[in-house]
């Protein structure tokens, strides 16, 4: 009896270890293969054959895109003039609708990739003063005198395994820099707080 249980016990560890191996990366593909045929739908890209007959060639609309992408971001470096550029935005500037959209997807981007990004410094936020808890997130103002609010940060901070958050206007005084990059501080958020960065002394060990 002893030993069957130990042998399902066994079997019940190596399944939960298989598990941790496979559903990241069942997850991870499954996320990556969706965001491929979403861009393929735009440009779908299906070679004749036969006269009846085409073969679809998953990724090929992705690379047309991306290269479409790269080509337009080195026009409009290289070739057309900045000052086009401004005016074709100072346009869409003065268009109520399009102007909501256009910026507020352009500043989101930015926040990103740009050379310009918001969300680089992570920091700690006091919430509550009389019970200590605290929130971690990313300041993205640290001016908001066009708001005629005075020492106090705009923080954004992610909700946990979710692509969205809540923007917090907190004063300077309850917030404090953390020294983490913004990468891991992130991928803690997004998690959780199960993906922490262990120190190689502190990691623990399954015995087999």
């Amino acid at each position: 009896m002893e030993l069957k249980n130990t042998f399902v016990k066994r079997l019940l560890r190596y399944f939960i270890r298989g598990l941790v191996l496979v559903a990241p990366l069942y997850v991870t593909v499954i996320i990556i293969w969706t965001g491929v045929e979403f861009l393929d739908n735009i440009i779908p890209i299906n070679i004749p054959i036969s006269n009846n007959q085409t073969v679809y060639l998953p990724g090929l609309g992705v690379l047309i895109i991306l290269s479409g992408i790269i080509m337009l971001g080195f026009v409009f470096s290289t070739i057309i003039p900045q000052s086009f550029f401004n005016f074709t935005e100072s346009i869409m500037r003065r268009i109520p609708l399009v102007s909501l959209i256009y910026y507020s997807i352009k500043d989101l981007v930015l926040a990103f990739v740009g050379d310009k990004k918001k969300f680089n410094q992570p920091v700690l936020v006091t919430m509550y003063k009389d019970t200590g808890i605290k929130k971690i997130g990313f300041i993205t103002q640290t001016d908001l005198s066009h708001l005629h609010i005075h020492d106090h940060v705009a923080v954004y901070m992610p909700l946990s395994y979710a692509l969205s958050g809540e923007l917090f206007i907190v004063p300077s005084e309850n917030v404090t820099i953390l020294e983490a990059t913004s990468t891991d501080v992130m991928k803690m958020l997004v998690s959780g707080g199960v993906s922490v960065k262990v120190p190689p002394h502190e990691e623990i060990t399954e015995e087999a």
